[in-house]
C-alpha cells in the first residue's frame, strides 16, 4: 500500500491461508501529513474473492470501474465482492488529507466458493453507527459483530459462506469468553494491547493467533487496554490457484482473468 510497509500475518512461510481467509494486512498506523499520502493504492484489479476493509482511524475513499465511489471514516467497514471483477482504488479521504492526522485499519481477503467466484461485483459500505454491539457480562469489554451471530446479536455484513467477524475492545483487565461455531477455523488478530488467551499465554499487539478445529470457544483477558479482532469462517474445502490479484480454482481460470483484465472486461477506471 502505497510507499509504507505494511504487517503481513497472513499468509507467512509458515501458514498459506486459513480458509476461507487468505491474507491480513495491518497498516498504519501512520500518521498523516498533508500533502502526502501514505496509502495511495491506485486503480488495480480483483476477481473471485472479497477484500474486506476494517477501519480503525482516519478516512479512506474508494472508487472503481463501476461508478461506485465511497467514503469510509472511523470505525466503519467495507464489504467488498470482487467477483467477476472489478478495478478500483483506495486513497486517504481528500479533507483527511488536509488536516492530517492517523490512519489505521485491516484489510481482510476472504475468498469465495466457486459457484459464486464469478458473481457480479458489490459493495457493502457499513457505518461504524450501524454495527451493533453484543451483551457482555464485564463493562470493561465491547464486542461490535461485524458478520455472523454472536450473543443473539446479528452483524449487518451479508456473507456468501458462514463468516463470524467481531471486533473486540477490552479495557485493562477486562474479559470475554466468545464462543465459535465447532466446524469454523478461527483466529485472532491483536491490532493494539496485550491479552492473556484460555488462561494460558500472553501476546502483544502485531501478533495473529491460529485455532484448531476443536474446543468451543475463546477466552481473552485484557492485561492492558486491548483491540482484537476476532475471525472465524466454515472451511470452503476447495482447490485455490491465486496469481496477485485473482483467487480463482484454477490456473486457465487465472490466465481466462488475465485476459479479460486486458481486454476491459472488468470495466474501465477513470482517475480522479
Amino acid at each position: 500500500m502505497g510507499s509504507t510497509s505494511v504487517k503481513q500475518p497472513l499468509p507467512t512461510v509458515r501458514v498459506e491461508r486459513i480458509d476461507p481467509f487468505l491474507l491480513l494486512h495491518h497498516f498504519g498506523p501512520y500518521e498523516i501529513s498533508p500533502p502526502i499520502d501514505p496509502l495511495d493504492v491506485g486503480p488495480h484489479p480483483h476477481r473471485g474473492f472479497e477484500p474486506v476493509t476494517f477501519l480503525y482511524q482516519g478516512e479512506i475513499r474508494h472508487k472503481d470501474s463501476r461508478g461506485n465511489e465511497g467514503l469510509l471514516k472511523d470505525g466503519d467497514v467495507q464489504w467488498m465482492t470482487a467477483g467477476r471483477g472489478i478495478i478500483h482504488s483506495e486513497r486517504a479521504g481528500k479533507d483527511f488529507l488536509e488536516r492530517g492526522g492517523t490512519l489505521e485499519g485491516i484489510q481482510l481477503w476472504i475468498n469465495l466458493p466457486e459457484k459464486n467466484k464469478m458473481n457480479q461485483p458489490a459493495y457493502q459500505d457499513i457505518k461504524a453507527d450501524t454495527i451493533p454491539f453484543a451483551p457482555v457480562d464485564d463493562p470493561r469489554v465491547k464486542v461490535k459483530v461485524v458478520a455472523g451471530q454472536h450473543q443473539g446479536v446479528k452483524g449487518p455484513a451479508h456473507t456468501h459462506t458462514a463468516i463470524q467477524a467481531l471486533q473486540v475492545s477490552l479495557s485493562e483487565g477486562g474479559a470475554v469468553t466468545l464462543p465459535i461455531p465447532e466446524n469454523h477455523n478461527a483466529l485472532i488478530y491483536i491490532v493494539r494491547g496485550k491479552v492473556r488467551l484460555n488462561d494460558n499465554w500472553s501476546y502483544e499487539k502485531e501478533q495473529l493467533i491460529q485455532f484448531r478445529l476443536d474446543g468451543e470457544g475463546i477466552a481473552l483477558h485484557a492485561k492492558v487496554n486491548s483491540e482484537v479482532l476476532l475471525l472465524s469462517g466454515e472451511p470452503i474445502n476447495e482447490p485455490v490457484a491465486q496469481w496477485g490479484p485473482y483467487v480463482m480454482n484454477t490456473q486457465t481460470e487465472i490466465m481466462e482473468a488475465m485476459r479479460d483484465y486486458q481486454m476491459g472486461k472488468m470495466g474501465f477506471y477513470t482517475e480522479y
